[in-house]
């Protein structure tokens, strides 16, 4: 059966628990940043051994199993090919040893260079007025170049290249999966610095550059499909070939240029059919719920990621799971 993992900040608060409630007991955590200032006198960085296990004892005291990391040490000079690309490199190999040795086996990543992911309004109205996230290029202006300037789509696809030699033998050794999360929005380009991994192309060409465990996807079913027209038959295409390690479960109502997200109950995805290609494959990572609405009453100060609509995204992956078990067994 799929596993459902949640994501969380690296401290406890009663999230861990609620969700434990209502049966997800797998963390999917970002690094520890409290140890990245001038206070931390120990000069351990949150991608260090003392940091990380720390944070995998707090999970496990609290009752939850840390499967994953989803976040890294600084990466852009490495994204872009800049000098300063080797030291940040071998943070992040740094940070694969110490999960080895932590036993936490996956680390989801992206390669989108300056500006992560992009939203032109952060809490358009939605069902019954809760707040959405979503994003229209026409509204993105001209903000102008990032401190990188114009950064060619080759020059990306070179620096990939350059990093995966390095850090997939790292990750082999191990024992850690590297996860690879499409571009969000899977546009061209923004403020001229390319986006290469929003198509399927750009992923054969990824899994194919490097033949490797190690080497494998995050498939963010709100990107794919902004880029494919039959998203269970992608999971299928990447799943029966063992390339993905890890996914996020969410969608949208649009197209790469003019999208809003949804209620995971709503959206554009036949998601009753992704849990079941989940579930074909016979998938050993886990599924987590990704970005939702903000509900009446709730901060919008996390757009995205507040509680109410993440305990409801649970429930509705969990039904969706029994409903694809049962079809399974019918058939």
């Amino acid at each position: 059966m799929v596993r459902l993992a949640e994501y969380f900040d690296p401290y406890y608060n009663p999230f861990w628990t609620i969700l434990q409630q209502v049966g997800v007991d797998a963390a999917v955590s970002k690094l520890d940043r409290r140890f990245d200032g001038e206070w931390n006198n120990s000069g351990d960085r949150p991608w260090d051994y003392a940091p990380l296990h720390d944070m995998k004892r707090r999970y496990e005291a609290a009752g939850l199993e840390l499967v994953g990391i989803e976040d890294y040490p600084p990466m852009d000079k490495a994204r872009l090919g800049l000098p300063g690309a080797d030291e940040e490199i071998e943070w992040v190999c740094t940070l694969i040893r110490n999960m080895g040795r932590l036993e936490i086996p996956m680390l989801c990543y992206n390669w989108m260079g300056c500006i992560n992911w992009v939203r032109t309004d952060l809490a358009r109205p939605g069902r019954g007025g809760a707040r959405v996230t979503a994003f229209r290029l026409a509204d993105l202006g001209d903000p102008g170049p990032t401190w990188a300037g114009v950064v060619p789509a080759e020059q990306l696809w070179q620096a990939w290249e350059r990093f995966m030699d390095v850090v997939v033998p790292v990750a082999e050794r191990a024992g850690v999966r590297l996860a690879l999360h499409p571009d969000d929005p899977p546009i061209p380009e923004v403020r001229g610095v390319g986006r290469i991994m929003n198509s399927v192309e750009s992923f054969e060409r990824a899994m194919a550059y490097v033949d490797s465990e190690a080497n494998a996807i995050c498939l963010c079913q709100g990107n794919f499909t902004l880029f494919c027209d039959d998203l269970p038959a992608v999971i299928r295409r990447f799943g029966m070939r063992g390339q993905l390690a890890f996914g996020h479960f969410r969608d949208v109502s649009g197209t790469a240029v003019d999208f809003e997200e949804t209620f995971h109950d709503q959206g554009q995805t036949d998601k009753l059919a992704c849990m079941e290609a989940w579930h074909e494959i016979g998938f050993t990572g886990v599924l987590r719920p990704d970005h939702v609405p903000t509900l009446e009453g709730e901060s919008n100060d996390d757009p995205a990621y507040a509680w109410l609509g993440r305990l409801h995204a649970v429930g509705y992956l969990q039904g969706l799971r029994e409903a694809a078990v049962r079809r399974s067994q019918a058939s």
